[in-house]
């Protein structure tokens, strides 16, 4: 195991807790000054550090977003975050939500790297992970 795959490990219920609190103090903490977030294989994500990614995140609960953590899951050096998401035009659309996933890929001992996806499917293969019913936590 390498030092950003153990760092994972330590990371994936830190990240999951903060999340789930709506916590940005502690989200803070876990994120690297210079993490990017955005859509799978965009070279230029429009989030490039840590307060871009943390503005997107309090003005989404500002404007009534919310999102409960439905699982984290390790693999390798990528954490692997279920949400379900509620409180946005495009949820309040579909009635009850919707889920979403996030992959995080940890470098240096924090999470350097966040991309969303819209089917686990593509999440986890992104994340590294086989198989659905054995990478469940």
């Amino acid at each position: 195991m390498t030092g950003d795959e153990h760092q994972a490990e330590r990371l994936a219920p830190l990240v999951g807790r903060a999340l789930a609190d709506a916590d940005l103090d502690a989200y803070a903490d876990l994120l690297h000054p210079d993490v990017r977030w955005g859509a799978p294989g965009d070279p230029s994500p429009p989030c490039q550090n840590r307060a871009q990614v943390l503005a997107w995140y309090r003005n989404g609960r500002e404007a009534g977003t919310r999102a409960r953590v439905t699982e984290t899951v390790v693999a390798g050096d990528r954490i692997l975050v279920g949400l379900h998401v509620t409180g946005t035009p495009a949820e309040a659309a579909l009635g009850d939500g919707s889920d979403r996933w996030q992959v995080l890929t940890v470098r240096d001992g924090m999470v350097a790297d966040i991309r969303g996806f819209e089917s686990r499917d593509e999440a986890a293969a992104a994340a590294g992970l086989q198989c659905r019913d054995q990478d469940r936590a």
